[in-house]
This record gives C-alpha cells, structure tokens and sequence, in this order.
C-alpha cells in the first residue's frame, strides 16, 4: 500500500479541518464509522464507489499511527 499521506488529506476549508480521503468529503472518522459498524470493505465500496479498498486501508494505517503517538500523562 502507499503510504497514507498520499491518500489522507487534510483542508482547513473541507470538514473543518478533519482528515478526509483525497479530494472526497468523506472522513476518515466516517470510514472508520462504517468498519465498526460492521460494515466490510467491499460493503464501503460498494456504497461509495469514489473509494476503494487501499483508500480504506489508508484510513485504518492514519488511524493506527494516531493511536501510537497518543501520549498519556
């Protein structure tokens, strides 16, 4: 897979500010929304066909990089 920051982007101007996949509205807040819910990937395709399977994987590698710089006090 590219790396994440090919695909994750984050505009100031678009979601205020969130990450989102490429020149989508679609956050990875929502993608990672989906998963939980049981959604598959395909099943994310599928109803959002401006996305694919390594835009999803990109979400989930932004997210676990997040998690591991969290820093508890």
């Amino acid at each position: 897979m590219k790396a994440y920051q090919k695909i994750i982007h984050i505009d100031p101007n678009k979601r205020f500010g969130k990450p989102c996949v490429r020149n989508t509205r679609i956050s990875v807040y929502d993608v990672l929304s989906w998963l939980s819910k049981g959604m598959s990937k395909e099943d994310i395709v599928e109803d959002f066909p401006e996305l694919t399977t390594e835009d999803i994987d990109a979400c989930l590698a932004y997210a676990a990089e997040k998690e591991h710089s969290v820093r508890v006090a």
